[in-house]
């Protein structure tokens, strides 16, 4: 169920990994993940996230939301944020028993993804996408779809279910059209400082092992950096290498992110390459960290000399202090 969150997530949440600068996030989605063990045992496990920044949990024993963030409840009100609370309670519930009732095929799942995304005119488009035990897919708009193909059966029961009862297709209309529009914008505006700070990353270079004899492998590192988007790449003068990797992105408990790059090449062909580093936080002026770029004599010298003759300087005067 985990692994099925993170591929939905990766696909449906807009924006992506090599953005070189982001306006923050445009969306609020609510995961569902449903089990059904037999007809009468089922387990809810549900997520609120704006763009990829998780900021509601669900307690399935009182079927109430938990709000992970100061102002995950927006600028609610206490007797919006319970009205909310009901409506969600009597979206599982009526979901719940209709499954329990109509659908006899145990071990039963459900996942689904919904939610509104402020587009770039101001328009606010809202979709829901559910996968029935992992294979058939479904889509609410004003009506639901199960997707054409040779395992559709159970999502054509499933909206066989929102057609006959046209109370839980309220709610989910109800939801996607009136309530996350506004929800969102209200989240949005709530947490505007916390989701428009700028910290500006950390970068070093290292080398890891190489599994090719003759060849080392070149890793760029890039930490505590916020918003996530963040553009890094391998290049030669301005000639973007092909073979760059990138890793996943990971996570601090502050909330910023971590990231790494790696290239591949052969030891010979090392000298020369750079690590450039794009994110909204610098203003707009690229890092850039040269691979093997020898310090000048000059500058070792002056590191050495300097710090010596402030030392003699000081003896000097203590001296003559003491006379």
């Amino acid at each position: 169920m985990l692994l099925l969150l993170l591929v939905l997530l990766a696909v449906l949440l807009p924006g992506g990994d090599n953005q070189e600068a982001s306006p923050g996030p445009t969306s609020f989605h609510i995961i569902q993940i449903s089990a059904f063990a037999n007809s009468t045992w089922t387990k809810h496990c549900g997520s609120g996230w704006l763009g990829d920044l998780q900021i509601h949990g669900w307690d399935s024993d009182t079927g109430t939301a938990i709000f992970l963030k100061p102002w995950s409840k927006g600028n609610l009100s206490d007797v919006e944020v319970a009205e909310m609370d009901n409506i969600f309670q009597c979206y599982y519930f009526g979901f719940t028993r209709e499954v329990q009732e109509h659908i006899f095929d145990f071990q039963f799942k459900y996942q689904s993804i919904g939610g509104c995304e402020l587009q770039s005119g101001g328009a606010i488009v809202s979709s829901w996408k559910g996968a029935v035990g992992g294979l058939d897919f479904l889509s609410i708009n004003t009506t639901c779809w199960p997707a054409p193909g040779p395992s559709s059966s159970r999502a054509e029961k499933v909206c066989e279910i929102f057609a006959k009862y046209k109370g839980i297709f309220d709610t989910v209309e109800h939801l996607l059209y009136e309530t996350c529009p506004r929800f969102l914008l209200s989240v949005l505006e709530a947490g505007k400082v916390d989701l428009q700070r700028q910290v500006k990353p950390k970068t070093w270079l290292s080398s890891g092992p190489s599994p090719e004899p003759g060849h080392v492998l070149l890793v760029c590192h890039v930490s505590g950096f916020y918003p996530k988007p963040v553009w890094m790449m391998w290049m030669r003068g301005q000639q973007e290498q092909q073979g760059t990797q990138q890793g996943d992105f990971l996570p601090n408990a502050d909330g910023t992110w971590n990231l790494r790059t790696t290239l591949e090449v052969a030891a010979g062909e090392a000298a020369g390459l750079a690590c450039r580093v794009k994110h909204s936080s610098l203003g707009g002026q690229d890092l850039v960290l040269y691979w093997g770029r020898s310090i000048p004599i000059g500058l070792v010298i002056l590191a050495i000399t300097v710090p010596a003759l402030i030392f003699l300087l000081g003896l000097v005067l203590w001296f003559w202090r003491r006379r």
